[in-house]
């Protein structure tokens, strides 16, 4: 593929991030006049965009907001309009804001009275309300919607993390897509991404692995890269507005000033005398409801009596004619404060949803005095602000969210008195209260920041230029006797490249989108899908196949991905054949597919990576488990000039001396027979330590015949004696053939020399055992090995060490200069420490340790 540099520059700026543009322009002064500055503002810019995100702290207007919304698209182009909200919320949208704009909402709770609504008989209405409930559980056919606008969305979060994934991908046909809440959770990034995955801005697998890196040991633990922040809150704010209040958006901030807000924290002590035992059976000094979930359930329990008396205590202090709202999280606290409370109507889950949406309604009038309820049935989008200022939380627990919500059902615009919080915890939950409040400071942080960015940015402007990154880098080179170290752009490094001056590629090509390693466009991980990848990558191959000499081979080190199902809607990880379509590509451009080297991984590992093997799982039905993924190393060659014998130009010679016969047959035939000694017995295993137990594993399966019934045996003993790790597999399925590796040190790559420097961890790091085997392999002295994804430069670092000229191209400048530090040191004879060294781990030790027993 010939192209030119401005055709490669064009392609670097179609992937500049931008929320699109799905909506229409209405003019201000169209949009209902009984609408605030601030609040005609939003609609203006939500309208536009057509598929937008309004986070507008409590009280501001966002009722208001989406009923002209949903008006405005209606004058414009007609349909159906569906708003969805929490119980007791309805009565906003029926009774208040709908009125005021001349619209008649109605509320449905099927799909017939869905029909029923826009029939002419019944009065013809567009205008339609639910509740989250009746879309989840009903027959409402959500995508008959011209828009569907979701109010207060993150009451979705109590729903759990299917129903909440599931039910926002519901609405794939809905042309016009809202969601309006005022405490999008800082702590549950994936919250906000499954908001831009709803409103179709950005795919949610797309945006975790454009702006998050992942922990190789725990899935799903998420954080921002740090080079990447900045870029993730000005991309979040061009779909979604945070207001705090009006001055956010130049206004004032007149009548919107509330009241003092009191939180007062009562500690209670605990029984410490029946904190009981552990799993252990040793008797515990303290009750500590922090360790585990069980713990904290149980210490709720244990202290219902104590809690309530305080709870009532409380309430005493107050007037007679004081209203309170009861928050409580457990069956067992609503029971007692039903006998203790007569007063307290209790809003609970089981209650047909007429009654407890009628009982909410007549709180919020003030029609009675004593509310008790869970913050996940009545903590979202309830206005309780005109006749209650006091609540009592009766427990504590770790869900930030719930408890912001409910506070803030009181403490909102309109609110005229004095707000009292109440929180009631014993001493054993004080850890608990330390995690909320550590929560509430990063939800403070998130406000602030977003506030910044909506000030600088404003709703009218576009960002595009701020979220621009940069293209290309300032190419800069080090050069050794034996190697060359480029920072620039591998596509525009190649090219420059001479013809056939390559003796060997040897590389680990980006897995598509899965990492991202710069804040450039011309990174190959900013891609949005493989689709995208490849398309830069055809700019690459053709250069690769230009440069190697003919005849000669190169070597991409690759492995398939897996596709989690919270991602694709299949509910299951199912596998993306990444290395299927790497191959294609490679052959679509000229390269003769040779076969792949497989590189067996340890499942174990993988699982707490991804959790898609687990053992719990497969119990529960193995029908879903798959395999590990090993990693690949495809080989291709480029023909050579003669294809008679198809011998390179310059063919890679072997001394028969040195790779003899015997190596031959057994490289050829790639299977080695067994010796015929035996397994070692469990018991007779189990008593070694795990260092000793897998080198003799190695060397037994190297040699002996393999047996599944045995070696599930082994593991199965060691389980019984607590000796079977959970961290990484111990027993890993040993190779016979040449072309699968199973003995390649997982420790053993530049990485272990990054972690020891406290510097940043490149991401997939080559190991050495892999390039130094196909740099003896497909390459001879003095030849040149070449590398355009070079990382940390270990294809060059190995080339040096076997006598071999190496040259790597690496994007990321700190890779870069840790890279040129590396190959410097092996050219200089200074071999830099590995981890093993750091360790002093010698392999005398072992075999020292293995003499010994």
């Amino acid at each position: 593929m010939n192209y030119s540099t401005e055709t490669y520059q064009n392609f670097l700026r179609s992937k500049i991030l931008q929320a699109p543009l799905a909506g229409f322009h209405v003019d201000k002064d169209k949009i209902h006049q009984s609408l605030f500055p601030h609040q005609r503002d939003v609609v203006h810019w939500a309208v536009a965009g057509g598929r937008r995100a309004i986070f507008m702290s409590f009280g501001l207007g966002k009722t208001r907001i989406q009923c002209e919304i949903i008006r405005q698209i209606n004058l414009h182009e007609g349909g159906k309009h569906l708003i969805i909200c929490p119980l007791g919320v309805k009565q906003e949208f029926q009774l208040m804001d709908g009125p005021a704009l001349g619209m008649d909402i109605r509320y449905v709770r099927t799909q017939a009275e869905v029909l029923a609504s826009t029939s002419s008989a019944n009065g013809e209405s567009p205008f339609m309300i639910t509740n989250y409930e009746r879309v989840r559980d009903g027959d409402i056919d959500v995508n008959q919607f011209t828009t569907v606008t979701l109010d207060e969305a993150s009451v979705l979060r109590s729903f759990g993390s299917k129903t909440y994934q599931t039910f926002l991908r519901m609405f794939d046909k809905v042309k016009y897509r809202f969601v309006a809440t005022a405490t999008p959770s800082p702590n549950k990034y994936k919250e906000l991404i499954h908001y831009g995955g709803f409103l179709g801005v950005m795919d949610t697998g797309q945006a975790l692995t454009r702006f998050f890196q992942r922990d190789s040991t725990q899935a799903n633990n998420l954080t921002l890269y740090p080079h990447k922040e900045q870029e993730f809150w000005l991309w979040l704010s061009s779909w979604a507005v945070f207001v705090q209040k009006p001055s956010d958006l130049g206004y004032s901030d007149e009548g919107y000033d509330l009241p003092p807000l009191e939180i007062h924290y009562h500690m209670l002590q605990a029984d410490h005398e029946t904190a009981g035992v552990d799993r252990d059976g040793q008797i515990k000094m303290f009750r500590d409801a922090a360790i585990s979930l069980l713990d904290a359930s149980k210490e709720k329990r244990d202290s219902i009596a104590l809690r309530l008396g305080k709870a009532i205590e409380i309430m005493n202090t107050e007037s007679p004619e004081t209203h309170w709202l009861l928050w409580h999280h457990l069956e067992d606290e609503r029971h007692e404060i039903k006998k203790a409370i007569p007063e307290a109507n209790i809003v609970y889950g089981s209650q047909k949803l007429e009654l407890r949406e009628q009982l909410i309604v007549d709180f919020s009038a003030g029609r009675y005095r004593i509310l008790a309820t869970k913050p996940k049935i009545a903590g979202s989008g309830c206005n309780f602000q005109r006749h209650c200022s006091h609540a009592i939380f009766l427990g504590i627990d770790y869900k930030f969210n719930d408890l912001i919500q409910a506070i803030y059902r009181i403490y909102r615009f309109l609110q005229s008195e004095q707000v009292h919080i109440h929180i009631i915890l014993m001493d054993s939950e004080e850890a608990i209260m330390k995690v909320v409040q550590n929560k509430w400071r990063k939800h403070d942080e998130l406000v602030a920041n977003m506030q910044a960015l909506i000030k600088k940015h404003g709703l009218a402007k576009s960002i595009q230029g701020e979220l621009m990154r940069s293209i290309g880098v300032k190419r800069q080179e080090a050069m050794g006797k034996d190697f060359i170290a480029v920072n620039n752009d591998c596509v525009l490094e190649v090219s420059e490249m001479v013809d056939n001056s390559v003796g060997l590629i040897v590389t680990s090509i980006p897995f598509s989108n899965h990492y991202e390693y710069t804040p450039t466009y011309n990174d190959f991980g900013h891609n949005q899908d493989n689709e995208k990848f490849f398309e830069q990558m055809d700019f690459l191959i053709p250069q690769l196949l230009r440069v190697l000499q003919p005849g000669r081979v190169a070597a991409i080190h690759t492995k398939d991905r897996i596709l989690y199902g919270n991602a694709t809607g299949l509910g299951m990880p199912s596998v993306d054949p990444f290395s299927d379509l790497t191959r294609e590509r490679f052959v679509k451009h000229g390269f003769i597919y040779m076969g792949r080297i497989t590189i067996v991984t340890d499942v174990v590992r993988e699982n707490n990576q991804t959790y898609r093997l687990g053992w719990t799982e497969n119990s529960k039905d193995s029908s879903k488990m798959g395999v590990g993924c090993p990693e690949y190393v495809l080989l291709f060659r480029k023909l050579p000039s003669d294809t008679s014998k198809a011998y390179a130009d310059n063919p890679v010679t072997k001394d028969k001396a040195k790779y003899t016969r015997g190596r031959w047959q057994v490289d050829a035939h790639g299977f080695w027979r067994s010796s015929g000694n035996r397994f070692m017995r469990p018991e007779e295993i189990a008593t070694l330590n795990m260092p000793i137990i897998q080198e003799l594993w190695k060397n037994y399966n190297s040699t002996h015949i393999y047996d599944y019934n045995s070696h599930t045996r082994i593991g199965e003993q060691l389980e019984t004696e607590g000796k079977l790790p959970a961290t990484f597999m111990l027993f890993a399925p040993v190779s016979h053939h040449e072309n699968v590796w199973h003995d390649v040190n997982r420790m053993r790559t530049l990485n272990g020399n990054q972690s020891q420097k406290n510097l940043q961890m490149h991401v997939c790091p080559l190991q050495f055992d892999i390039v130094n085997r196909l740099i003896e392999r497909y390459s001879n002295p003095g030849e040149l090995v070449l590398d355009p994804f070079g990382g940390l430069m270990t294809v060059p670092y190995c080339a040096i060490k076997l006598c071999r000229q190496g040259y790597g191209i690496e994007l990321s400048t700190d890779y870069w200069r840790d890279g040129v530090a590396y190959c410097r040191a092996a050219e200089s004879e200074m071999n830099m420490p590995t981890l093993f060294d750091a360790l002093q781990i010698h392999e005398g030790d072992l075999v020292t340790e293995v003499e010994n027993g």
